[in-house]
């Protein structure tokens, strides 16, 4: 647990050294991270988030006038969720508490509460941010309640993870939830910029020199994460050789050994995974092959397991064109065969013959449409009995029964087909 009295995020808790150090590019190396160092103390320095944090955006009005209420912080890694958190404790004139749910237990988050409430009782307000609240379980969830109800303490917690699945209702309801969002690429290069340029927290003293098409790669592949992005950039000025001249040259083949294999935001279990297979599914039914196939792409590359999307090809195939073209169960099935036979990577072929043939076939819910309403019918409605003519008559004593007895044999007659009663209440599924 880490506790911050206001004002003491500056630049020198941000992440900033002494003088003395910054001005030898060596010890840089003995430093926090550059992405920590480059932490913005202030909203002048904040970039991105311009939908929540923009002028006159709620956010930025309730920062700025020190009324913060409680909130929940929510979006991918490296979107600046824990940089808005310093943002606010440099702002803010309350008691500043800091947890991360992933480390701290029950009795760390009743220690905060219980200061909380002292404080509270002098007049004096207490901020507590929750890194990581995913990981807390509903007890200590559960603990926080009472006190952000009476207004006690005042919460901030940032998550990966949708918040509606992973937090508890009644501290949703206490909370506003705020959406961040991935940083756009000029962002992410405005960024690296002024840390190349920056002498105090940044890499100005290291005399990096880098070609724009170099810093545009790492904009580009580090999907909106700041972090990845300014460790890439540290990465790349630590590890390369100064020339001559003692300045430290960064090129495009630099910065693509720096970061290296993109990183897709996937995570099997959460948002994106749903997202994605949402999107892939109905691209395919709204007869998009290229972007099914693009969100096939993902999913693979993401490392999705290749029998989750086979199955839900087959399923598609099924449910969106069953009747239309019932040679696309066929396929999809097929596929799934094939995924489970060949294994990867090889199988990602046979995925992408049944993504194109499903998004390409004709589609209609027909059959689909029809088992819901019968279904519907089953479960509201009065069970109908079977008409005794089409009561099974191969058990000894069944024809003293009157089972069997009147059944009209179709292929007895012209077409295989002859007028009889099914269903004692007659029902339209089928239009």
């Amino acid at each position: 647990m880490e506790l911050f009295e206001p004002g003491s995020l500056s630049a020198g808790a941000a992440g900033g050294q002494e003088d003395e150090k910054n001005k030898n590019p060596k010890s840089q190396r003995k430093q926090p991270p550059l992405a920590f160092r480059m932490s913005p103390r202030g909203l002048d320095e904040y970039l991105g988030q311009a939908h929540i944090l923009g002028e006159g955006k709620l956010l930025r009005r309730a920062i700025e006038a020190d009324k913060i209420t409680s909130i929940i912080l929510y979006g991918p890694p490296g979107t600046g969720k824990t940089a808005l958190a310093r943002v606010i404790a440099n702002h803010t004139r309350a008691r500043f508490e800091w947890l991360n749910a992933a480390t701290a237990g029950l009795p760390e988050v009743r220690k905060v509460i219980a200061e909380a409430r002292r404080q509270a009782g002098a007049g004096r307000k207490t901020i507590l941010f929750l890194d990581e609240i995913h990981r807390m379980n509903k007890l200590q969830q559960d603990a926080l309640l009472p006190d952000v109800e009476e207004g006690n303490v005042t919460l901030i917690a940032a998550t990966v993870e949708n918040p509606f699945f992973y937090v508890n209702a009644a501290l949703l309801s206490r909370s506003q939830v705020f959406e961040l969002k991935p940083l756009l690429e000029e962002d992410l290069l405005k960024m690296m910029k002024t840390a190349l340029a920056d002498e105090q927290r940044g890499l100005g003293l290291m005399q990096v020199q880098a070609d724009d098409e170099a810093l545009e790669h790492l904009a580009r592949l580090s999907e909106g994460d700041a972090r990845k992005a300014l460790s890439a950039l540290e990465l790349a000025a630590l590890t390369t050789r100064p020339g001559a001249d003692g300045r430290i040259r960064l090129t495009r083949q630099v910065a693509e050994e720096s970061i290296q294999k993109k990183a897709v935001v996937y995570d099997k279990a959460g948002d994106q995974h749903y997202d994605t297979i949402s999107a892939f599914i109905k691209s395919m039914r709204g007869s998009d092959p290229d972007a099914a196939m693009y969100y096939l792409a993902k999913m693979i590359y993401a490392g999705e397991d290749p029998r989750f999307i086979a199955r839900r090809i087959v399923i598609f195939a099924a449910e969106d064109i069953g009747l239309e073209d019932p040679q696309a169960l066929t396929v999809a099935v097929s596929a799934l065969r094939a995924v489970e036979f060949v294994g990867m990577p090889e199988g990602r072929i046979p995925l992408a013959l049944a993504v194109a043939y499903a998004a390409k076939a004709p589609k209609g819910n027909a059959s689909y449409m029809a088992l819901e309403r019968a279904l519907k019918d089953v479960a509201q409605e009065r069970t109908l009995e079977v008409p005794d003519h089409l009561k099974d008559a191969h058990y000894k004593g069944a024809k003293e029964l009157g089972h069997g007895e009147g059944y009209k044999y179709p292929h007895d007659y012209s077409g295989s087909k002859v007028e009889q009663e099914y269903l004692k209440t007659k029902k339209k599924y089928f239009d």
